[in-house]
Order: C-alpha cells, then sequence, then structure tokens
C-alpha cells in the first residue's frame, strides 16, 4: 500500500512505460538504421579502409551512435532515456555537422558516411530520426 508508482514503475511513471505505438516504430527505424550503418562501416573498414579512413570511421562512429539509441530508445528508466537523449543528440549534431563540411565542401570526403549531404544517401531520414526521437523522448517524460 505505501508502494509509490515511481518504485514500482506503474502506468503513472512517464519515463518508464513501455515501448508502445510510434514509439515501436521508432525504435524499429533506429534498429534498422544501426545494422545498415554498422554492416556498411564493418565493410568499408574490412575491404577499402586506406580509401577513405576518416569517411569510414565516421560510418562506424554513426553506426555506434545508432546502436546505443536503439537499446536505449528500447527501454524503460530514467537511465535509459538519459543515454537516449544524449545519442540522440549526437546523432544530432553529427548529421549537421557532417551534411554541413560535405554539402559546404569544406572537407571533400572520397566517400560518403551515413551522415554526409545530411543523409542524402539514406533518402535524409538521418536528418530527420534525431527530430523525431528527441520529440518522442520529450513527450515521454511528461
Amino acid at each position: 500500500m505505501g508502494e509509490s508508482v515511481w518504485a514500482t514503475g506503474g502506468a503513472a511513471d512517464p519515463v518508464r512505460r513501455p515501448v508502445t505505438g510510434a514509439g515501436r516504430l521508432l525504435v524499429a527505424v533506429y534498429a534498422l538504421f544501426a545494422v545498415a550503418a554498422t554492416s556498411r562501416a564493418v565493410y568499408q573498414i574490412a575491404t577499402k579502409f586506406d580509401v577513405a579512413p576518416v569517411a569510414y570511421v565516421l560510418s562506424a562512429f554513426a553506426a555506434v551512435v545508432y546502436v546505443i539509441a536503439t537499446v536505449a530508445l528500447a527501454r524503460a528508466g530514467a537511465t535509459p532515456h538519459l543515454v537516449a537523449f544524449v545519442a540522440v543528440t549526437v546523432e544530432l549534431v553529427g548529421v549537421l555537422v557532417v551534411g554541413t563540411i560535405t554539402v559546404s565542401g569544406v572537407v571533400d570526403f572520397p566517400a560518403d558516411t551515413v551522415w554526409s549531404n545530411y543523409g542524402q544517401g539514406y533518402l535524409f531520414i538521418p536528418l530527420v530520426l534525431p527530430f523525431l526521437g528527441l520529440f518522442w523522448l520529450r513527450s515521454r517524460r511528461r
């Protein structure tokens, strides 16, 4: 009887609710990008790392960010929420910085990364995804 909703993770706890509805779709898209970015980075690093090491390391970094974001978004609780927020924010900064660098031509990568040209090679989903992730995380805090 004296147990609080915060301790039990009940429905009134905005951070500990299970992922449902749109959240599941968001996690599925993040998982797809985690697999795609990881596969791409592993292939690029294993077969042609000497061609574009910076681009391929950036692809690997993006893959790690997507994996962390996927796992954290799929979990309930305050710590996964914070980890997801940090990962999605890093993703947003990454896609904006790498996108701006590649679009402006300041640095000419010999190969594209997931975040090159704001994710143009992935239908600009890498540009939109972190905004959706941050919006969803914010809505879960209410």
